[in-house]
């Protein structure tokens, strides 16, 4: 784990997790903050609790129990000691900080209208741990492109959390920019223009502007800003070749993807789903899925701490959606260049 995120955390927090194994840190992939209850640690697809002296055991009996002071300092460190200036964060459940790291936040919520208006007595802290892991993307980019454009697909990356969506949609933006294609046939291509829309700022964990990670060199980034509204400013002002955006799902996403569509940009997205059949059971994601929006579907699973990927191509998802609405068949009306073809 890198020093600035330990720093993060107040001395009595900080100083049990700096006891841990190098190897260990360096897997690291969340940490669990909790008011009374265990510290607890999760890393390539497992967890353990940390004791009082600094050693990850398995029995939560064993660990050290973070106090009320230790929130309450860890709070005012996550918001640079000022609530007030991350009061939307709040309200959204989490804070994006230096490096990309999101941490969740949970405590009472002061509602206003029927809505969540702020958060308050927050005692649960989960810190997710973002890592850049250049060339990861290696194996799946040459399934997903179009030959014919010279291009990606519109593509669709499906998994349930921590199974590495962010992380793989971060090494595509990069290897679509930098033209690293990992094709042979594909090696006079060059570059795209790559936008990318990040919502939550993990993508890339913008610095006054500045991507912290490696997105390639062709990629305009809008930090911090909503999905649906980025993806048509960048259409409008930028001209990307390819739009990236990270956890689509509400009816306004759909709208601005199928602008982008028809102004020929390609789209590269993620989106919380167990499989093919939790895509089609979600409105939003069905109803592109039925108008033919993708080329092809990533559906990521993990298995300790190695991520596998499967593709999926469009007709194949069609027969998926046929099975899951228990029809014989299902209209679908495939926008053209979603998989490079125009189709009647």
């Amino acid at each position: 784990m890198s020093l600035p995120l330990l720093e993060l955390f107040p001395a009595g927090l900080r100083g049990r997790l700096e006891k841990l194994p190098q190897t260990l840190l360096l897997s690291l992939e969340e940490i669990r903050v909790r008011e009374g209850r265990p510290l607890e640690i999760g890393f390539g697809g497992g967890s353990a609790f940390v004791c009082p002296q600094g050693k990850a055991v398995t029995d939560s009996a064993d660990a050290y129990r973070p106090t009320r002071e230790d929130c309450r300092a860890l709070l005012e460190r996550v918001t640079n000691h000022s609530l007030y200036a991350v009061e939307e964060e709040l309200r959204r459940g989490y804070v994006t900080v230096a490096g990309g790291h999101r941490i969740g936040l949970a405590g009472r919520t002061v509602l206003e209208g029927g809505h969540v208006r702020h958060l308050r007595d927050v005692a649960s802290f989960n810190i997710r741990i973002a890592r850049a892991r250049t060339g990861c993307a290696a194996s799946l980019l040459p399934e997903l492109l179009d030959p014919v454009a010279r291009t990606v697909k519109h593509t669709l990356i499906v998994s349930a959390p921590q199974q590495g969506k962010t992380t793989l949609l971060r090494d595509l933006a990069r290897a679509i920019s930098a033209g690293q294609w990992y094709h042979p046939q594909a090696q006079r291509w060059g570059g795209r223009k790559v936008g990318v829309v990040d919502e939550r700022s993990e993508i890339a964990a913008c610095d006054r502007g500045v991507p912290a990670f490696d997105l390639g060199p062709r990629t305009d980034v809008l930090d911090a800003c909503p999905k649906a509204e980025g993806l048509m400013m960048l259409v409008r002002s930028m001209s990307p070749e390819v739009v990236v955006a990270d956890e689509i799902g509400r009816p306004e996403d759909a709208y601005a993807l199928k602008e982008a569509l028809h102004a020929g940009v390609r789209v590269v997205a993620t989106a919380h789903a167990l499989d093919l059949r939790d895509v089609f059971a979600r409105p939003v994601l069905a109803e592109l899925a039925s108008e033919g929006m993708f080329g092809a579907y990533v559906l990521l699973s993990r298995s300790g701490g190695v991520v596998r990927h499967r593709v999926v191509g469009a007709d194949e998802a069609e027969a998926e959606a046929r099975k899951s609405s228990g029809c014989r068949s299902v209209p679908v009306i495939r926008s053209p260049n979603a998989d490079g073809v125009r189709h009647a």
